[in-house]
């Protein structure tokens, strides 16, 4: 098997990472939603916890997502419009998750870290 085959493969396989990652997260999160229900956990709790963990595989399945589409666009065919499609791709994800980070957390990313300073070491 040549070069490029072999990338587009892994591009394949890590494709494949994330979606499995999102589905295994969301089948996840709603099996733990299920029983901390069935358990008399309060409802409002719960189905923030949810939301959390159906966020958070999204965030980590999208991250795998773009990283098969950055080892396929760039590695095996490095073409102007090719690296084009790429950043838009890259660009639209971004978007969303940061928007699902600022869904999850209440913050924008980047305050995190001024967020999390105890306000005496400021």
């Amino acid at each position: 098997m040549e070069l490029k085959g072999l990338i587009e493969t892994a591009g394949e396989l890590i494709d494949a990472a994330g979606v499995v990652v999102i589905v295994g997260g969301a089948l996840t999160a709603t099996a733990m939603f299920g029983h901390r229900l069935t358990h008399g956990a309060p409802f409002p709790a719960t189905y923030r916890r949810y939301r959390q963990g159906l966020g958070r595989a999204i965030l980590l399945g999208l991250e795998f997502l773009v990283a098969g589409d950055i080892v396929r666009s760039v590695a095996v065919s490095p073409t102007f419009a090719g690296v084009g499609v790429l950043a838009m791709i890259v660009l639209i994800r971004t978007f969303l998750s940061a928007s699902l980070e600022v869904e999850l957390e209440g913050r924008w990313p980047w305050r995190r870290a001024r967020d999390d300073v105890p306000p005496e070491a400021v």
